[in-house]
């Protein structure tokens, strides 16, 4: 590399450090460029800081004496831009010297910000939290209008907000109520949906047009345009407090204080200096220190890092084109769509099209919802077909059996699908409970069965429990995972064992509430206290949105049969079986629970404590029994298939902080 830079022909300057690349060329433009060095994705850590603090001083100085016309700044990695901070370095950080820190980096990109010659960011890929402040802190800003670009804030997920100065400039560029949308919903945005917003100034169509529009922009000094009057008056004068008050509202929806503070404390902050986005710029970093410190953050940064974890379990190698479905009920259906979504050639199959229509009309919604081109969606419901007959076992890659978990049932489409199987093509079963031996009794060969076990609603939860049985090997299951990760999921290997990993540990507590119900506490009581405590959702409502119907059968194979004559029993029997048929303890009316007054009681988080308890015991016990390797991918699997509160870290995290 650096034998290429010496190579060039009549550079005036050309540095390179551990992280940055450096040149001018014969127009006088300057290239620098990010390549964090032995990874994937360039992160801003606090050596790559540094190393262009250093640069910086240098470009000053060439600007000063005029041997230098911009700057322009790319990155080398085929990935993206800039992934953010290196989250790696957040648990090791020194709390009392991070004020400082921050300081430093706002002068830096200050300084940037400041020089006189023109400084054009091109961006490709992921431009994503500190990647974008830095950004931000440029000129102009140049991205490729393709599906892999996404730009945003994503750290509020980890559960602070942005700390390089982007919090001002954000609004600065977007305007307060866009820019602070951004922020506090962490969600990533499309290049046409942050050129639109003024967060990018120009799109180009590939890659390799971003070195030519950049030169242009250089050449032509161009600069950035900030939001107008009609977006800025939005955090002037007494405005300011009526849009946070709604922000507030709108994020107590999602979230409690107690439980996830940086939104509020961003709120807070734009309520105190939204008008000027050079003082909020300034607030950020007395705000954005405690956020850092917080058992929160440090909880959701484990969180993230046992996510990202999960990947590796995944083989190499693998490429999945083509799926099957058998069973077009709402877990089957809804399976088959997501396939489809993410690009994969689908099958569908069930008794008749009467079952198949209902299925693919909710993929038809889901793809509304996705896609925003309507292109789009015709595609995606052309990958989407209905399949009688089941003619295509024989071509797909993999076949999921999602029907009624029933084990003669599923033996019997087993033993007629074993002989139609191509070579080499994964077959699932999606069952909640039932031990993959029992189900592969019969099969000529049981080890080309495992389980591959998703969640309700398949669109939101992330986790696939890939289940292993006695009979696969590491290689199965690592194609297993292969295939859920190529999908957009996250896998749990997990042992073959009665309830698996989630459905295990959430039958003791949804059936615990369950019995309070029967013996005559509110529903609307015992859920309000499970989310007082930190659950995305109460027992009873999670119960009628996993099926009554489905629930049984699972306490069954648990060994905790529910009561003949209970008020549960009495529900399945006439078929009233929660959100999917629209009555169950609640009724329900357009996919919401219609739930009565909430009871007062003093404690609430208390009692939702309480009502957690056996979940956590049985968490503890899963992992004492092997059904997951280790109290990481128990405490992961729990998250992201019942939603267990993510600022606590998991369930057994919870209770080695002496919280559950």
């Amino acid at each position: 590399m650096m034998e290429d830079l010496l190579d060039r022909p009549m550079l005036p300057f050309a540095e390179l450090t551990g992280s940055w690349r450096f040149h001018s060329d014969v127009e006088g433009i300057g290239w620098l460029t990010l390549d964090t060095p032995n990874a994937p994705v360039n992160t801003l850590s606090t050596a790559a800081i540094l190393e262009l603090e250093e640069l910086v001083e240098r470009i000053e100085g060439l600007a000063a004496k005029r041997e230098l016309l911009g700057v322009v700044l790319l990155s080398a990695k085929d990935s993206g831009f800039i992934a953010g901070a290196d989250i790696r370095e957040f648990d090791d950080m020194d709390l009392a010297a991070l004020p400082e820190a921050l300081r430093r980096t706002h002068a830096l990109f200050e300084r940037i910000e400041n020089l006189k010659i023109p400084v054009v960011a091109g961006i490709h890929g992921f431009c994503l939290g500190g990647g974008l402040e830095l950004a931000l802190a440029c000129h102009y800003r140049i991205a490729v209008n393709n599906d892999k670009t996404r730009i945003g804030f994503p750290e509020v997920n980890l559960g602070i907000f942005p700390g390089f100065g982007g919090t001002g400039r954000a609004i600065r560029q977007a305007g307060p109520v866009d820019a602070m949308g951004i922020m506090l919903t962490g969600k990533t945005l499309r290049a046409g949906a942050a050129r639109k917003l003024g967060l990018v100034d120009k799109l180009v169509r590939h890659r390799d047009s971003l070195r030519w529009e950049a030169r242009k922009a250089v050449l032509q000094k161009r600069r950035s345009t900030q939001a107008p009057i009609t977006k800025r008056v939005m955090a002037m004068g007494p405005l300011r407090g009526y849009v946070a008050g709604k922000m507030r509202e709108q994020a107590a929806k999602k979230a409690r204080r107690e439980h996830y503070p940086a939104p509020y404390a961003l709120i807070d902050l734009f309520e105190q200096h939204g008008n000027d986005w050079r003082a909020m710029l300034a607030g950020e970093i007395e705000a954005f220190v405690p956020l850092m410190g917080s058992t929160t953050a440090t909880n959701l940064r484990r969180v993230f890092f046992l996510s990202e974890g999960l990947k590796k379990q995944a083989a190499k190698g693998h490429q999945f084109r083509r799926v099957h479905v058998i069973g077009a009920g709402v877990m089957g259906g809804d399976i088959a769509a997501w396939c489809a979504l993410r690009g994969m050639s689908v099958t569908l199959q069930d008794l008749d099209m009467d079952r198949i229509k209902p299925a693919l009309e909710r993929g038809k919604a889901l793809f509304k919802k996705r896609l925003k081109k309507r292109f789009e969606v015709d595609t995606a419901m052309l990958r989407l077909q209905a399949d009688p007959q089941g003619k295509g076992v024989a071509r797909a890659d993999v076949i999921i059996e999602a029907v009624v978990e029933n084990l003669e049932v599923k033996r019997k489409i087993f033993a007629e699908l074993e002989g139609q199987l191509k070579p080499g093509a994964i077959l699932a079963t999606n069952t909640s409970s039932i031990e993959l031996e029992r189900i592969a009794e019969g099969l000529a060969d049981p080890a080309r069965l495992m389980g591959l076990h998703f969640f309700n609603p398949v669109a939101q939860l992330p986790l696939v429990e890939v289940i292993r049985s006695s009979f696969n090997t590491d290689a199965d299951i690592g194609k297993g995972a292969a295939f859920a990760v190529a999908i957009g999921k996250s896998p749990v290997v997990v042992k073959s064992a009665p309830g698996f990993l989630v459905n295990r540990v959430l039958m003791p507590y949804m059936l615990g509430a369950v019995e309070r119900v029967e013996r005559g506490e509110s529903p609307e009581l015992l859920d309000a206290a499970a989310v007082a405590f930190g659950m995305p959702m109460g027992p009873i409502e999670l119960m009628d949105t996993v099926g009554l119907d489905v629930g049984q059968s699972v306490a069954t194979e648990l060994g905790h049969p529910v009561p003949e004559g209970s008020r549960f029993a009495e529900l399945v029997r006439r078929g009233k079986l929660g959100r999917k048929s629209g009555q169950g303890f609640y009724s329900w009316k357009d996919g919401k629970a219609e739930k009565g007054e909430t009871p007062v009681h003093a404690d609430l988080a208390g009692l939702g404590r309480e009502l957690v308890q056996p979940l956590v015991d049985t968490t503890e016990i899963v992992v004492a029994e092997g059904v997951v390797a280790n109290a990481d991918l128990a405490d992961i699997g729990v998250i992201m298939g019942t939603g267990f509160a993510p600022f606590l870290g998991g369930p057994l995290q919870a209770r080695r902080d002496g919280r559950a």
